[in-house]
């Protein structure tokens, strides 16, 4: 009977602390190297009177090297400012734990692309940052609770919420554990 309820308890503590798979929009090995990238995952999403944007993650490894992929993608009627990364841009996210991790844009100047569509414009900017080497093992202790881009032009900042379900697709996301369920995939 001990050994049942021993047996239980383990594989109680064993399926709570399970973690799912790492899921990959590319996984590559060839003669010249390793490439993976984790799924877009949403980060932010804000719709205010017929202006739409949202902000979204993805981990990659090049060769051993992990990065953080943003792409911030906005949608309006109105006139959308260009919001430029270069090689002055950040990310800046506080954590739970009141620690603030910085992520360095690499050094490529990038102001997005303009797409109009059926009366609306549409810009898709995307930047590639890299961790700061003593910052990185915080993502994995603590949820984040603030995120500040810095653009070439202007600041931007948002709440991450622990939860949030999209009006585009329905789906349930939780962006301020983003790094603690995904930074291991690109380890």
């Amino acid at each position: 009977m001990k050994q049942l309820i021993t047996l239980t308890f383990f594989l109680l503590t064993l399926t709570a602390f399970a973690q799912k798979p790492c899921e990959y929009s590319t996984n590559v090995t060839d003669s010249i190297g390793t490439y993976k990238i984790t799924n877009e995952y949403l980060m932010s999403e804000k719709s205010f009177g017929g202006s739409f944007s949202y902000v979204f993650f993805s981990l990659a490894q090049t060769d051993g090297l992990p990065t953080l992929n943003l792409q911030l993608i906005q949608k309006s009627k109105d006139f959308i400012k260009a919001n430029c990364f270069d090689k002055n841009s950040k990310v800046f996210l506080q954590l739970q734990n009141g620690k603030i991790v910085t992520l360095m844009h690499i050094e490529q100047e990038n102001c997005g692309t303009l797409i109009r569509d059926k009366g609306f414009d549409n810009r898709v900017n995307t930047g590639i940052f890299v961790f700061m080497k003593d910052s990185y093992d915080e993502l994995k202790k603590s949820p984040v609770n603030i995120m500040r881009i810095k653009y070439l032009t202007t600041t931007e900042d948002y709440i991450v919420k622990s939860e949030l379900t999209s009006e585009m697709n329905g789906k349930v996301y939780k962006p301020d554990t983003y790094f603690m369920e995904n930074i291991r995939c690109v380890e």
